[in-house]
């Protein structure tokens, strides 16, 4: 009886951690569920899910966060792929941070660096400082911004490469993505004028 009684314990764990790791679709929803009620449920983003494509070819840890870039650029008015560049630039996505949810070099002035409670909250505080102290100010850009973010005169270049390098992706994505639906509705359709023909 006991070894029953372990034997699905392991089986519902295995489960729960398959379900933990399962790829985000367009078709996905993300959310968090306390006391079995469902706090926060979104669909997930079509650039959503081409971020976290993106960051999982960097194995960052932010590829998890790919919405909460997407939200938090939506709700500051900012281009989505500007806060996930400066993340590759500050810190290769995530992997590289002096503490604190910090992939941003935000608020970092030799030893002293500010410290976020989780990575959401770090893309929300960034995206709106961003908003507020640079683009409200008319520093639109990476190149502009450079002057005040960071003060290697060749950041802005960088951020740059990372946004038009994740534009890329973004398109390449979306082609693959078309061309792999229209092989699937050829096929689809090859597979039913099959059935017709045997008079299925």
């Amino acid at each position: 009886m006991r070894n029953v009684r372990f034997v699905a314990i392991i089986l519902i764990v295995a489960m729960l951690l398959s379900i933990q790791n399962l790829p985000l679709t367009e078709n996905s929803v993300v959310g968090k569920v306390e006391n079995t009620r469902v706090s926060e449920v979104k669909k997930v983003d079509k650039k959503a899910l081409i971020l976290a494509k993106y960051l999982e070819k960097y194995n960052s840890p932010l590829q998890y966060h790919a919405q909460d870039f997407v939200d938090a650029a939506d709700a500051n008015g900012l281009d989505w792929k500007l806060l996930p560049s400066i993340a590759g630039v500050e810190s290769t996505f995530g992997k590289h941070i002096p503490g604190g949810y910090n992939a941003w070099g935000w608020g970092v002035y030799g030893n002293q660096a500010l410290g976020f409670r989780s990575w959401k909250e770090g893309i929300f505080i960034i995206s709106k400082g961003l908003k507020e102290n640079y683009v409200n100010r008319g520093l639109t850009n990476p190149y502009a911004m450079n002057r005040i973010y960071a003060a290697s005169p060749s950041w802005g270049g960088k951020v740059v490469y990372f946004m038009n390098d994740l534009d890329s992706f973004a398109k390449q994505y979306q082609m693959e993505s078309s061309e792999n639906i229209s092989e699937l509705r050829v096929k689809t359709a090859a597979y039913s004028g099959m059935l017709a023909l045997k008079g299925i």
